[in-house]
């Protein structure tokens, strides 16, 4: 049910065109304000977080929407992916996505696993099913294995548990902006307004406080 209702939110943005929010984000609806902000990684910077799963399919659909206007962004804003979990197979997922990131597997990888799960019909349900995965994709297996029990991916893990408990999501695809206004694809409105409700946010973040 949750997804026939994203759908039809989608398709109805889709008509509404994606100019909504080229002036303004309206708080409460297109966003929400978090009561307690959350510290950034990089203070300096305007952090834009993208929290996700790779077996959520609007995450999938987000993907080809967010990944070219990521690779746009200005010097002053900070794009960060951060795995959400929830148990199970999310934290399968998420200690994966850490995995990679430490062999700085790259942009292949990760698109690659999406492809596989939404595409493919593999579901990377248990690390025998992953490690064989990723071997395809030109890792090594023993790195592999060795990255995946590391400190710093635990490490890493457990940061993101405190992230997602720390601006209070519920569900994903979800985006929070300098660690102060959170929304997610239904308030924004759609697939192209989710970026747009980014650039409006990241704006009102530079201006003079």
């Amino acid at each position: 049910m949750r997804n026939l209702l994203m759908s039809a939110v989608l398709v109805g943005a889709s008509l509404l065109g994606s100019t909504a929010f080229a002036q303004e984000a309206i708080e409460g609806r297109n966003y929400v304000a978090l009561s307690s902000p959350v510290p950034t990684a990089q203070p300096e910077k305007i952090e834009v977080v993208e929290l996700f799963w790779y077996g959520c399919p609007h995450c999938y659909q987000l993907e080809a929407t967010i990944n070219p206007w990521s690779e746009k962004l200005p010097e002053d804003v900070n794009f960060v992916r951060v795995p959400a979990m929830f148990g199970g197979i999310w934290n399968l997922h998420g200690q994966l996505f850490y995995t990679l990131e430490n062999l700085k597997a790259g942009e292949k990888v990760h698109n690659s696993i999406f492809n596989a799960l939404h595409n493919q019909g593999r579901k990377l349900a248990s690390l025998d099913d992953i490690t064989q995965f990723v071997v395809t994709q030109g890792l090594d297996k023993d790195a592999f294995l060795k990255t995946w029990n590391s400190f710093s991916v635990k490490s890493q893990m457990e940061k993101a548990k405190k992230l997602a408990m720390a601006y209070q999501i519920s569900g994903v695809p979800a985006i929070v902006v300098n660690g102060k206004y959170r929304f997610d694809i239904g308030m924004a409105g759609g697939l192209q307004e989710t970026v747009d409700v980014a650039d409006v946010l990241i704006e009102k973040e530079r201006q003079p406080k």
